[in-house]
């Protein structure tokens, strides 16, 4: 069963330089209260998987906006994503030499996640073939099946996963509110510890079976946060 704990010991259990998986698209689905408190931690150099680096300006007048808190301070190394371009810090930083950033098309990338959740060694996708994704450390190789091309793809897992969830219960089953579930789904399944924090923390039987979407096996940990 999933253990509950505040925000400062969830910070404490990642360690620098950490693989991060960072649920969300563009802050929605993002665990922000975590986020938020990594963000004023001291450790850094970090490997983010991510859809996107979010945004400068959230929706609440934020100046920084989910992992643009962490973007803006340079708390990672490397950024593994689909698109960074609407946070401008991200292309400054690489061309400062001081973040390395891979983009990997956004099927791909979640498929690549989802296979390192199934224990297979990568995914098979045409996407790519003839542009500069094909000379990416994510390809392993090319193939032909049954006269057509396809890239394989690596595929990724990481140290740690932090999710959201607007409905978890106390042994740390998850229900998404709408389109929010977006790469958490993949991501509880593809790290060694997988934290998520709860913007409703309801009793075991409260989410009728029907409506879980990640099972609590795959969570380690819960982190109160958004309306409790």
């Amino acid at each position: 069963m999933a253990k509950i704990i505040n925000v400062q010991e969830a910070i404490e259990l990642i360690p620098n330089a950490a693989s991060i998986m960072f649920g969300g698209f563009m802050g929605c689905g993002s665990a922000h209260k975590i986020i938020d408190a990594l963000s004023k931690s001291d450790k850094r150099d970090f490997t983010m998987i991510s859809n996107d680096a979010s945004m400068p300006g959230g929706p609440l007048g934020e100046d920084y906006y989910g992992v643009a808190k962490l973007v803006h301070n340079k708390q990672f190394k490397k950024i593994i994503a689909s698109h960074v371009g609407l946070n401008p810090e991200v292309a400054a930083q690489v061309n400062e030499k001081e973040v390395e950033l891979t983009l990997i098309p956004q099927g791909s990338l979640v498929e690549m996640i989802r296979a390192g959740g199934a224990g297979l060694g990568g995914v098979i996708t045409p996407t790519g073939l003839g542009t500069i994704v094909e000379e990416g450390w994510h390809v392993h190789s090319q193939i032909e099946i049954d006269g057509k091309k396809y890239l394989v793809e690596k595929s990724l897992r990481a140290d740690v996963a932090i999710l959201s969830g607007y409905k978890v219960d106390k042994a740390g089953n998850i229900w998404y509110k709408g389109t929010s579930r977006n790469f958490n789904v993949a991501m509880a399944t593809a790290a060694d510890l997988v934290i998520v924090e709860a913007d409703n923390l309801v009793e075991v039987g409260e989410i009728e079976n029907e409506n879980i979407v990640t099972p609590g096996v795959f969570v380690d940990y819960i982190v109160v946060g958004g309306a409790n």
